[in-house]
């Protein structure tokens, strides 16, 4: 069986789940048997993608030495910023391979990473496979910008996906909502577990990317957009930390505080007391297992990956109650309402000072993760990919 997979997530982020997942799902099939598969990149910058070197054979590979030369890596060093991936995707074009390997018509499925529709003129009279992650463009279109395509693409290609994998059972619950697919087109397949592979982490030596490594801290995992609640949890937990002389926030990943980030920290007396640190996965699980707890007030996941690194680094897990996360953490999380800033301290003090409750949720939360890993997401994948060849 050959697969066909697209350029289009590794050049539109450096660091996040869905080009996790792609890389995941390509590192077992590379040692399948029964499959084959080609990537169509020329060239990006995907942090993911890096930690991956086995899969570089599987590039198309037709500008491959551009990923090596002298220059193009000097400037990655230097820029780390979405705006760079785009500026060299524009000049090397990887949608140009993508487009040339759809013509060529040698592969039985395509699966594309994202939802823009370019390769719908080129697959002829072959199907695909769409994988939906959530539905926050749906649920929140003030977030994003006007022109913003992504709820009228992803739409399109739901409506005419052979089959739609759903990353859990509330997004299959939310594209029944927003369009008008069959939901015996929709198959729910969970990810896995983005630590799994990692060994205990190494020891990492406190730097200024790391200022509060050691000190008590409260965990808070990627990007701090207004659906993720940032805000909304900081103003919530200001008063905690000005009480707490010793308690910290640690805001793993992203971009680097912004000015207004910073004015709204200053305005609340707690500059000095949150902290946003650059990070690798070693960086992360570092982060994790030293945690007081990790806080994941988001209004809206499709999964929430973080959830299942907290447990599998042993972290308790103080998540919100809305969308898929109660369905992802089950018994293994201690949830808030994530507009309720009492609920929100109550759940947090409650990990913090009740001792014999934050040892039993870890427990729990140790337990959830046999229900997930990337080998049992790419058998159900696979599966996937037979039923549409022969379909």
């Amino acid at each position: 069986m050959k697969l066909l997979y697209d350029h289009q997530i590794f050049y539109r982020q450096n660091y996040g789940g869905v080009s996790r997942y792609f890389c995941e799902l390509m590192n077992q099939f590379s040692t399948d048997p029964d499959i084959s598969f080609i990537l169509p990149l020329r060239f990006v910058q995907n942090d993911n993608l890096s930690q991956f070197p086995q899969l570089d054979k599987f590039w198309s590979g037709r500008y491959n030495e551009l990923y090596n030369n002298y220059f193009v890596s000097s400037l990655q060093k230097k820029i780390r910023f979405n705006a760079l991936n785009f500026g060299l995707n524009f000049l090397i074009n990887n949608r140009d391979e993508s487009i040339r390997l759809l013509k060529k018509q040698d592969f039985d499925v395509f699966h594309p990473t994202y939802y823009e529709p370019y390769f719908l003129k080129y697959l002829q009279k072959k199907s695909y496979v769409l994988t939906v992650y959530d539905m926050i463009h749906e649920y929140f279109p003030n977030y994003f910008k006007t022109n913003d395509q992504t709820r009228v693409w992803k739409k399109q290609l739901i409506e005419n996906a052979g089959v739609v994998i759903a990353i859990s059972e509330n997004t299959k619950q939310d594209i029944v909502k927003f369009t008008t697919v069959d939901p015996n087109r929709i198959h729910v397949i969970y990810l896995g577990n983005p630590f799994e592979r990692i060994s205990s982490p190494a020891q990492v030596i406190p730097s200024s990317d790391r200022p509060v490594f050691g000190k008590p801290y409260l965990l808070f995992v990627g990007g701090r957009s207004a659906y993720k609640n940032f805000n909304f949890f900081i103003g919530s937990v200001a008063e905690m930390l000005c009480k707490n002389d010793g308690l910290h926030v640690v805001c793993a990943g992203s971009s680097p505080f912004t000015r207004n980030e910073k004015q709204f920290l200053k305005n609340l007396n707690i500059l000095d007391r949150v902290h946003q640190v650059k990070i690798n996965d070693t960086i992360l699980k570092n982060l994790y297992k030293n945690a007081q707890a990790f806080i994941f007030p988001s209004l809206y996941e499709g999964f929430g990956l973080p959830v299942l690194e907290a447990f599998s680094c042993g972290c308790p897990a103080v998540i919100s109650n809305s969308s898929s996360l109660p369905e992802i953490g089950r018994e293994g999380a201690i949830y808030f309402d994530p507009g309720d800033r009492k609920s929100i301290i109550s759940a947090l003090e409650t990990v913090l000072y009740d001792e014999k409750y934050r040892e039993d949720l870890i427990k729990k939360g140790y337990g959830r993760l046999k229900d997930f890993s990337w080998e049992l997401t790419a058998f159900k994948t696979k599966k996937i990919y037979e039923y549409l060849m022969n379909h």
